[in-house]
């Protein structure tokens, strides 16, 4: 005989529904282990029905190591911002960037294997599918980690960007200016630290696209080539970090104010949650309708 106490006991154990678990324990004449197995296939056999299903909702996550030598950014996708903003799903991408972190892991397939409290990060993310009823996928994850300076992250919007910085210096307010420098990446989006780091192929694409604009309003050649040079250094001055007038003192950039301080970054990353990935296109009249059914 199945007794709610059983049913409650797997429920707890597997996170799975109660009638699940009843289904479960019926079809294994009781027995809790093979109930528990039971279901677990079940949750991979609804994980690879959902995982060609779009996720381009989620979570940016940061996690910092101890004395801010080490840290992780790391975006986790599902597919409606309901479940992104459950604590249930953050809490889950607050494992998976521990687990990352912990483990130093160098690729997705690597973090999927790590185990946190004897199960892996991948059997996790499938119980979690079958709980939730969503896709979920790992997207990306960025490691950082130094001997000397500091790693420093900032999130913004909930979950919406994250940023990681890695800063190098002994200031006494070295872990302020991280912080101030991640904030800058996070709202005005460099795409490189200095000028010597933009490929030399982007840089003459830029050229060309310049020299273009100002044919096309009417400038002759040699005025042209004069506009470039000028609208260049504009350009540089959008996608460096360092050529960027510096949010709390736009009178200053940010080389500035890390000379002034001795300090130095020497490499950043900016996640977007979901940014390049095709959104999910919610139809509410058939969803409606389908749950009428």
């Amino acid at each position: 005989m199945i007794t709610a106490a059983m049913v409650k006991e797997l429920r707890e154990r597997t996170g799975a529904g109660m009638m699940d678990c009843k289904k479960a324990l019926t079809e294994c004449g009781g027995d809790m282990e093979k109930a528990a197995e039971y279901l677990r296939e079940k949750g991979l056999a609804a994980a690879a029905k959902k995982a060609g299903r779009i996720a381009a909702e989620g979570l940016v996550v940061a996690k910092l190591g101890e004395g801010n030598k080490s840290g992780v950014l790391v975006e986790v996708n599902c597919e409606t911002d309901f479940v992104a903003k459950t604590e249930e799903f953050r809490d889950m991408v607050e494992v998976i960037a521990g687990a990352a972190l912990k483990n130093n892991t160098a690729t997705i397939e690597d973090l999927l294997l790590a185990k946190v409290e004897g199960n892996s990060i991948g059997d996790l993310i499938t119980e979690k599918i079958a709980k939730i009823g969503e896709n979920i996928s790992v997207r990306r994850f960025q490691i950082f980690g130094l001997s000397e300076g500091v790693v420093e992250a900032y999130i913004h919007g909930m979950g919406r960007i994250g940023v990681l910085v890695e800063v190098t210096g002994n200031a006494g307010n070295v872990l302020e200016i991280a912080k101030d420098v991640a904030m800058q990446v996070a709202a005005a989006k460099p795409e490189y630290v200095a000028r010597d780091q933009v490929p030399v192929e982007a840089v003459e694409k830029e050229k060309e696209i310049l020299k273009a604009q100002a044919i096309n309003e009417g400038k002759p050649a040699n005025i042209a080539e004069k506009m470039v040079t000028g609208r260049l250094e504009k350009y540089f001055k959008e996608i460096c970090l360092l050529e960027q007038p510096f949010i709390k003192d736009t009178d200053i950039n940010v080389q500035k104010v890390l000379e002034q301080n001795g300090l130095k970054v020497t490499r950043f990353v900016r996640y977007e949650m979901g940014e390049g990935l095709q959104k999910r296109e919610n139809d509410l009249a058939a969803e409606v309708a389908a749950m009428t059914k």
